[in-house]
């Protein structure tokens, strides 16, 4: 029969620090079996394929109590009517048999996955309504000094359009410096988790950045521009006696 080999998943390897060549030993039913890591094997567990981390030779567990699983697809999906005739056509062919209908694990996972998502979508709502009222508070903080700047400016024979130009510049410049950052901080973070904690592959959707960007100047034009124009609607004259 040759010496023992086993095929290790990848990452577990990875995980373990092993490597093609190295001894593992493992407990199977009270007897200890050392086999030698022959190869390394990527598996994709997000299929729920019948898969396994270890997979031995042959003949290393003849006689060993052992079960058999497989599992059955529909080419064309299957009905829950042709699901139901399979399993109880396999219960009466084979009564030993188990059957697991898989899709109702399914179905639950991707429910409790949509709550999730939604609840993320709730948190970054309050995320961004907060944000929207730190930059009121900001604007409103500073709408004196604005007042004054305008009049300021006016007195030596700024058009109210060449102000409304210079601070929808401004609001401009800082909302894309804002959100530039934002992008790259989230972008950062979002990888970290996804790929370091939740080890799944990352993917950055460069339309959904763009769209919040596109947002994220939008509000910030607005807002700042609705600010802005109480300030250039004062008469200098009557700015000026106050002073």
């Amino acid at each position: 029969m040759g010496e023992p080999l086993v095929s290790l998943e990848s990452r577990t390897a990875h995980d373990l620090d092993l490597k093609i060549g190295d001894a593992i030993t493992v407990n199977v039913l009270g007897r200890n079996v050392t086999a030698r890591i022959a190869n390394l094997r990527a598996v994709d567990w997000e299929n729920l394929g019948i898969n396994f981390v270890l997979v031995f030779s042959p003949g290393i567990f003849d006689g060993t109590p052992h079960s058999d699983i497989a599992t059955l697809t529909f080419a064309d999906g299957g009905t829950t009517a042709e699901e139901a005739a399979m399993i109880e056509a396999l219960g009466a062919a084979f009564p030993s048999v188990t059957a697991v209908r898989v899709k109702d694990a399914l179905d639950a996972i991707d429910a409790l996955v949509g709550k999730l998502v939604m609840a993320l979508r709730g948190a970054s709502a309050i995320t961004l309504l907060a944000a929207a009222l730190v930059l009121g508070g900001a604007l409103a903080a500073s709408q004196r000094f604005r007042i004054y700047d305008a009049v300021v400016l006016k007195t030596f024979g700024a058009t109210r359009a060449q102000l409304t130009a210079a601070y929808a510049l401004e609001y401009l410049l800082i909302a894309l410096a804002t959100a530039l950052f934002a992008i790259a901080a989230g972008t950062l973070a979002a990888a970290l988790v996804v790929s370091g904690v939740m080890e799944f592959p990352f993917e950055w959707v460069p339309g959904a950045a763009l769209e919040t960007v596109a947002a994220a100047v939008a509000v910030t034009l607005v807002i700042g521009l609705a600010g802005t124009f109480g300030a250039l609607g004062r008469k200098p004259a009557e700015v000026l006696r106050n002073l």
